[in-house]
């Protein structure tokens, strides 16, 4: 994972702190050496000091997710209004701490977004005309760049990787949520409206009645 925070003390204590718990920890103190380093590393996970003294890390995230990164990101900052957590949330964030903080509670959050399955998966999913690298997590229909969140992509991974088989919604809440985030129980479904829009047409994500959802070319009418 990479840790991108400014304050050297903050920065030697939660990197210590993260080591500790077992997890491999880059360090960057700016946004110019983050898009260096996320350029020549594929990390599982990558925490922002929010107000760096390069700039507000939600603007490079948005960036990043207009480039079509969907590498998991938490933000830490100072800034607590429910404005600014959903600001954080709108434009690319995958979870939102507040400062002070507990460093535990960080790294429960930290080991929840780079939980992945065992990496069986190709590199390249393919299903009809949609294209999911899963090296550079870049997606592309009919050659065309999609933007997606970290956890659009994720639920689409997965359901790419079961092609033509109907995936249930506890599976894919179990696998691509935080432990510790807070759930709605519409959440999967307001997700899963957003990446058939972005998925476009003809339609290729489609609704399992009573189990959940299936990526297939065609739709199955017995489902």
């Amino acid at each position: 994972m990479l840790l991108v925070e400014d304050d050297a003390n903050l920065r030697f204590g939660v990197a210590a702190a993260l080591r500790a718990a077992g997890l491999a920890v880059d360090e960057a103190v700016d946004l110019p050496q983050a898009d260096e380093a996320l350029f020549v590393t594929a990390y599982d996970c990558v925490v922002f000091d929010r107000m760096l003294p390069t700039g507000d890390a939600v603007e490079y995230v948005e960036e990043l997710r207009r480039s079509g990164r969907a590498v998991p990101v938490l933000f830490l900052t100072a800034r607590d209004t429910v404005a600014d957590r959903v600001e954080g949330f709108a434009r690319g964030g995958d979870d939102y701490l507040v400062k002070p903080f507990a460093v535990p509670e960080l790294v429960a959050r930290v080991r929840s977004l780079c939980r992945r399955a065992p990496a069986v998966t190709p590199p390249v999913l393919l299903v009809g005309d949609l294209e999911i690298d899963t090296a550079r997590r870049r997606v592309r229909r009919g050659g065309v760049l999609l933007t997606l969140t970290s956890r659009e992509f994720a639920v689409l991974e997965v359901l790419a990787d079961r092609a033509d088989q109907a995936v249930s919604r506890a599976e894919l809440v179990e696998r691509c949520w935080d432990e510790m985030a807070e759930h709605r129980s519409n959440v999967l479904e307001v997700l899963v409206s957003q990446l058939r829009r972005k998925l476009g047409a003809p339609p290729l994500l489609h609704t399992v009645r009573g189990t959940g959802y299936r990526l297939a070319v065609a739709e199955d009418p017995a489902l």
